[in-house]
């Protein structure tokens, strides 16, 4: 069976991915065959995914004008971006405030690939080549290094990455190590997936160990636990769409079919 670890420097389209289900599921063309197949037999067993992915999406964006534009953050560190789509979080951020500096961090090689192209010519940004689980390496990279300056406040992503970390590989502590260097006042954004509530479908998430990362939906407490020692923004861990919907929007009358936990917390 296929680990996270085996294909990462591999270019394997014969394997899902999860970068590239993500965007069939958000209308994209950046998949292949069996993307499409396995996503497809998880769209028939839960056919809310396509909800899940888009409101997680609109959830990020508007976590990034919050913190730029509210929270006074100019620099972010956005790690699992995924593949390019529209509504990026440095053209987002950068809209509000030019000098934003962006750093996207993925181990997909397509990733890799189409971020780097969108990104050329692009000031203040750049791409790197980790994992989640290094976040060592991560902080000492080098662009990173020359882009984010460790001694103002950050913020830092997380959106829908942590659900592929098992507790094994101890999540809580990869939150803590991303942020220790930085300063009070940084922040982090997450969202995570979760069956709260539908508990029937965890059998469905069983299909993501074909892919290129294995699925651990957690519970809110879960969540929450994650974020041990940081100040939630108001309000709190919340279903994605109800996370500072955007004015004018209709309130989704079952938010529980994102799947998504959301919430904004802040370094003390």
């Amino acid at each position: 069976m296929n680990t996270d670890r085996d294909w990462m420097n591999t270019f394997r389209p014969d394997i899902p991915s999860t970068a590239r289900l993500y965007d069939y599921y958000l209308g994209g063309k950046d998949n292949f065959p069996a993307d499409r197949e396995l996503a497809e037999r998880l769209l028939a067993e839960v056919p809310e995914i396509r909800i899940a992915a888009r409101e997680n999406r609109a959830f990020l964006q508007r976590a990034v004008r919050y913190l730029v534009a509210e929270a006074g953050i100019r620099q972010i560190v956005d790690v699992g971006t995924g593949l390019p789509t529209a509504g990026n979080v440095h053209e987002i951020a950068q809209k509000i405030e030019p000098g934003c500096r962006v750093v996207y961090v993925d181990h997909d090689p397509v990733v890799m690939a189409h971020a780097l192209d969108l990104l050329h010519g692009t000031s203040n940004t750049a791409f790197i080549k980790h994992d989640l689980r290094e976040p060592g390496e991560i902080l000492a990279d080098p662009e990173l290094r020359d882009l984010i300056d460790f001694a103002h406040p950050v913020a830092i992503l997380l959106v829908a990455i942590l659900h592929f970390i098992p507790d094994g590989e101890h999540p809580r502590t990869i939150v803590q190590q991303l942020l220790e260097p930085f300063p009070s006042g940084s922040f982090l954004a997450i969202s995570h997936g979760t069956i709260d509530g539908r508990p029937e479908l965890r059998p469905a998430t069983r299909h993501y160990n074909q892919a290129t990362s294995r699925f651990y939906p957690r519970s809110r407490y879960e969540i929450q636990d994650l974020l041990g020692g940081l100040d939630l923004i108001s309000p709190g861990i919340v279903w994605a769409p109800q996370w500072h919907p955007d004015p004018g929007t209709e309130t989704q009358e079952e938010p529980e079919r994102s799947f998504m936990y959301a919430a904004v917390a802040r370094k003390p």
